[in-house]
């Protein structure tokens, strides 16, 4: 009978602790963006990897607990990606961070207490602070990144749907994004007129 570490060369095969869990991490981030955590099996993420599944058990426990040391690294991940932009224009998020909004939208779909699983919000609190000067109020920063995150969750949750109802099937994925990027810029950049100035308590 065949092992998971038979299924890749043994130059790409992770020796060692870190090498194992930056693996698993890296592949299982990778399946759950394609599939959601309900339909990827430990063993999945371990063929995937190119580690025996007893060592996804032994390094990360339950299928939750993997699930949420997934998101605590694409959260960090994000993180990364927002610090290395340095500023927020057009490209408000590139690669790291939308694979991170996929896992989410697909542990969300799945039924994972996604909240309760990451309890640290990096990203989201990272870019308040980024969306701070062009907001009146500290609540409309905060209140602008949600916005932000909502386009963007939508857009991975109903992305299918959204297209055939709003007739846009024709458009290429890059200018999907491209026009998805703009909205979000515009909101993240935009101060609401309504709102009143914060005042000291």
């Amino acid at each position: 009978m065949t092992t998971d570490r038979a299924t890749k060369p043994s130059a790409e095969v992770p020796v060692g602790r870190e090498a194992v869990v930056a693996a698993v991490l890296t592949h299982a981030a990778d399946l759950f963006a394609e599939r959601g955590p309900a339909a990827t099996s430990i063993r999945d993420i371990a063929e995937r990897a190119g580690v025996n599944h007893g060592l996804v058990f032994r390094h990360f426990g339950t299928k939750d607990q993997l699930v949420a040391r997934v998101l605590t690294y694409l959260a960090a991940e994000s993180v990364a990606a927002l610090d290395e932009a340095g500023r927020v224009d057009h490209s408000l998020l590139d690669e790291r961070p939308r694979r991170h909004l996929a896992v989410l939208a697909r542990s969300i779909l799945d039924g994972y207490p996604v909240a309760e699983l990451q309890q640290d919000f990096p990203v989201i609190a990272r870019m308040i602070e980024k969306a701070r000067p062009f907001h009146t109020t500290d609540r409309d920063a905060s209140l602008a990144v949600a916005h932000v995150a909502a386009l963007e969750l939508g857009w991975q949750l109903f992305g299918p749907f959204l297209r055939g109802a709003a007739g846009l099937e024709d458009m290429s994925a890059a200018e999907l994004q491209s026009g998805i990027d703009a909205e979000a810029a515009r909101i993240f950049l935009t101060a609401r007129t309504d709102s009143p100035r914060d005042t000291p308590s």
